[in-house]
């Protein structure tokens, strides 16, 4: 059983915009109409099961967590949407996005039409502090630019593109196939151009008559203070070049943050756990406590148990949007038993143990007393 994200080709933390980008993609691809593969109808209906369950919160959410299965016995319907049959693609975009999903009434979109360029990702490894504080890096990253030779044209330099013969520019093709039941036409995608409208006789030599050219990239980035695992960022225009004039797409960073041995997160609070002695507990003490912004005392108040705390106002992790406000610093106390004791140790627990012992004596006895006290 395929994965549904493998299926329409995203992550698994995709937003829907990415889903329904990669459906529509996905879905001029495989439509029977253009794909004539033998197993193209059962990867279209599989595409559409898909979409249907990731493009909804609730099944969504089902399937993340049990599989197809799980929606199964969740009671969703996991047919798709084609199990019936599917129409043309215009037929398909109206009803899921109320529009026509880049065709028009008479065909395909114009194929010389200005094209967004993809967006890329690029996931950055960064510490416990550099989240906490922010921090700037220059990245290196492989993207698509527009040939510096053809200037995007794909043609060489006194050449340029000409208009395809076959589908007069129009990048798809008509054909009419005759039955007992009548004629039908099918339109597809052009052969002899491949959607573009356009055949290069001369291919510059750069690119292979791509239009563009895959070269590393360097720019600096500003991470924010207050960062959290799996973040993102967005830097605009520096995905891959578009196409026909058409604009960048942008590059989104997504940050790890390494894991501390020290420090846990909680939102916008730090945690740390402190081990005390049962003398420290019983009596109290002041101890100095490491902290994001250095060395700080905390007083432990007499009679500590095990798991109180001691908070440190603003001590925390910066808001994003307001990194003057920090979080807390939180710190558990755990006590711990002494294992190793020496000889005027062991006699000193001794004798608590014999006061305690002798105390706890006297206070049945008393207890006692006013009891007998009672029924005299």
């Amino acid at each position: 059983m395929a994965d549904y994200y493998e299926i329409l080709g995203v992550s698994k933390d995709a937003s829907k915009d990415e889903i329904k980008s990669a459906f529509r993609k996905r879905a001029r691809e495989l439509h029977p109409d253009v794909n004539k593969a033998p197993d193209a109808e059962e990867k279209f209906k599989e595409l559409g099961k898909a979409y249907e369950t990731l493009s909804d919160d609730g099944k969504r959410a089902t399937y993340d967590r049990y599989g197809e299965d799980g929606l199964k016995n969740a009671g969703f319907d996991t047919g798709g949407p084609f199990a019936g049959g599917f129409g043309n693609l215009n037929d398909i975009f109206e009803s899921f996005f109320g529009d026509f999903g880049g065709f028009g009434f008479g065909g395909m979109q114009d194929p010389n039409a200005p094209q967004r360029g993809d967006d890329l990702r690029y996931d950055i490894k960064i510490k416990f502090e550099d989240a906490a504080f922010g921090l700037e890096r220059e990245i290196k990253f492989q993207h698509l630019e527009v040939c510096p030779d053809c200037n995007g044209t794909g043609a060489q330099k006194g050449s340029s593109p000409k208009t395809c013969p076959q589908c007069n520019g129009a990048g798809q093709v008509q054909t009419v196939a005759r039955t007992p039941l009548g004629s039908f036409s099918q339109i597809s995608v052009c052969p002899n151009c491949h959607g573009t409208g356009q055949v290069i006789d001369k291919p510059c030599q750069t690119c292979n008559g791509q239009g563009h050219v895959n070269k590393e990239r360097t720019v600096q980035i500003k991470i924010p203070a207050g960062v959290d695992n799996m973040s993102k960022m967005r830097v605009s225009g520096e995905g891959d070049c578009g196409l026909n004039g058409g604009p960048n797409g942008d590059l989104f960073v997504v940050i790890h943050v390494e894991p501390s041995k020290y420090y846990k997160r909680d939102g916008i609070n730090v945690i740390t756990e402190l081990e005390i002695s049962p003398v420290q507990a019983v009596l109290g003490d002041k101890v100095k406590v490491k902290t994001l912004y250095g060395e700080h005392e905390i007083e432990i108040s007499q009679g500590t148990q095990y798991g109180d705390i001691v908070r440190i106002k603003g001590a925390g992790i910066p808001v994003i949007s307001r990194p003057s406000q920090k979080g807390d610093h939180v710190v558990v106390l755990k006590i711990k038993t002494p294992v190793k004791l020496s000889e005027p140790e062991k006699q000193l627990y001794r004798q608590l143990y014999e006061l305690q012992t002798s105390k706890k004596a006297q206070d049945e006895k008393s207890i006692m007393s006013k009891v007998k006290g009672v029924f005299k």
